[in-house]
């Protein structure tokens, strides 16, 4: 990922640049305020380390400069200082600032300051995106009613299920129960690029019609792998990605699109699997009334070690009647209005 580091001391440039370059970051400089607003305007970078003290553009101008709309997208910005002033901090971040380091820097905590910026930005793309593909994709087809926030709320409980007793401990850290409920609303994004003819048609989908169907898995893969480029360290698309590709596939590998069977299949995508097959079941559709919880309840463990992963099945089987809540009390809109 790019930094642009900002010091009139050409030394430090090098200094700072070769350690950060040696962590693997893609270092630009500059050495005042004024010429970096030009890199800023030539390239993508998100991240910026400043000195304060600079000729003919200091740090904090350099920041209120930014902050004023130097940029469309949003910079992290790391103010770096010698002075020691009790109140340097303060008037750092006044200016816009995101974080305040005093000199003399330590190269390994600097490049922890950049990581934690990469997260915040990280933070904010992952809403902004999450928002606007499950609205597209939710505006093709209205009739399908609260299907992305019960699909969210099941794959929650599902996941909460499965980090609580330990069935996939190792496999489910924070993050992943953080991302799970965040990224599940995206599974059929890929619908966006299916025709109309298809996706509304009033009735059971003949072989063509499903073949044509089946695709959107794949659709949506493709636009969230064209994001994953532009931002490779984003786990939330990279989970979001995987959900979207593999949550049709079967535990016995007779799924689509790859048919991958077992746990070759994304965790993320044995959860959404078993989410969204109960809700659809327990839907009432114009080609198909609701199926009753005991029913599907039925059919699903009848699919234990076949379409659904066996410890998936267990951790549904344990909490039912977070479901059944669920179904009775859909949640709230994801996207923040009354449903």
């Amino acid at each position: 990922m790019q930094v642009l580091i900002v010091d009139d001391d050409p030394l430090v440039l090098k200094l700072l640049g070769r350690k950060l370059e040696s962590a693997g970051w893609d270092v630009l400089t500059a050495l005042n305020g004024e010429l970096a607003s030009e890199v800023l305007r030539s390239c993508d970078c998100q991240l910026v380390i400043s000195d304060w003290e600079m000729p003919v553009m200091n740090g904090i101008e350099f920041c209120q400069a930014i902050r004023a709309g130097l940029c469309s997208r949003y910079i992290y910005f790391i103010m770096i200082s010698g002075r020691y002033e009790q109140d340097s901090a303060v008037v750092a971040l006044t200016a816009g600032a995101d974080d305040f380091v005093t000199k003399p820097i330590d190269p390994p905590e600097l490049i922890q300051r950049l990581y934690a910026g990469v997260r915040l930005l990280g933070l904010q793309t992952m809403d902004i995106t999450i928002f606007a593909l499950a609205k597209l994709a939710d505006s093709r087809n209205p009739k399908t009613g609260q299907h992305l926030e019960r699909v969210r709320a099941y794959s929650r409980i599902l996941t909460s299920e499965l980090r609580d007793n330990s069935l996939y401990g190792p496999s489910i850290d924070q993050e992943f129960i953080e991302l799970m409920p965040k990224t599940s609303p995206l599974h059929d994004i890929g619908k966006v690029a299916i025709p109309d003819s298809v996706l509304l048609k009033p009735g059971k989908l003949n072989d063509a019609e499903f073949a044509i169907m089946k695709t959107h898995v794949e659709e949506g893969a493709i636009t969230l792998s064209a994001a994953l480029v532009q931002f490779p360290t984003a786990r939330f698309l990279q989970m979001a990605r995987d959900i979207v590709l593999y949550h049709h596939e079967r535990w016995n590998g007779k799924g689509y699109p790859d048919g991958l069977a077992g746990e070759s299949i994304p965790l993320c995508g044995r959860i959404v699997a078993l989410a969204d097959v109960y809700d659809a079941l327990t839907s009432k559709r114009v080609y198909k009334d609701a199926m009753t919880h005991h029913d599907a309840r039925h059919l699903i463990v009848t699919e234990r070690g076949q379409h659904f992963d066996p410890r998936v099945v267990d951790a549904f089987l344990a909490c039912e009647d977070a479901f059944i809540a669920v179904r009775k009390n859909p949640p709230a809109n994801i996207f923040g209005v009354a449903a």
